[in-house]
């Protein structure tokens, strides 16, 4: 069973972080189709956000562009199994990278497009991560099965996202690696 363990060290996550995120998408820009846009997404990208210690990326696209952007990304990255893949939304790990990645995959505009307005309700209101930092330390070194059943729905209240939206199937909306 994984268990959920918040890194003492805070900072230097978030350094590593910055210095991964920085390459990849430097990495990607070229990569992907000119209209694919890069976005830093996750507890890493919101300030005062406690993180497991990951590096979540958003890859939004145009519906034309999604499968050569899949394409792209399953060439540089292992298909992420446990996820939710779509039409329009695919997602991919790479767990050896230092620290771990996660990377989603949506159209613009499409149903689980929504990662980045999770990021930005959060970067505008220190409440909301205040709760979510709460939520997240009673969680710490328990399930993260439990954990992520917690944060789908955190983050569902915080987006409004009804109960029967495609994100509930599984962590999708919430991310898989975070």
């Amino acid at each position: 069973m994984d268990i959920l363990a918040l890194p003492k060290d805070q900072q230097a996550i978030r350094d590593r972080v910055a210095h991964l995120f920085a390459r990849l998408r430097a990495e990607l820009e070229v990569a992907l189709p000119a209209d694919c846009h890069v976005l830093h997404v996750g507890a890493t990208a919101i300030p005062g956000c406690l993180t497991k210690g990951d590096l979540d990326l958003v890859v939004r696209c145009e519906a034309a562009d999604f499968a050569k952007a899949d394409k792209i990304l399953a060439d540089r990255f292992a298909r992420n199994l446990g996820s939710l893949r779509t039409a329009d939304f695919s997602a991919f790990e790479d767990a050896s990278s230092v620290p771990p990645c996660g990377v989603q995959l949506t159209v613009r505009g499409g149903p689980l497009d929504v990662f980045h307005l999770f990021v930005d309700a959060l970067r505008n209101d220190p409440v909301l991560v205040g709760r979510y930092n709460v939520m997240k330390r009673h969680y710490d070194g328990r399930s993260m099965d439990a954990y992520r059943d917690a944060k789908a729905a955190f983050v569902h209240s915080v987006l409004r996202l009804p109960y029967d939206h495609p994100s509930a199937a599984g962590t999708a909306a919430s991310g898989e690696t975070e």
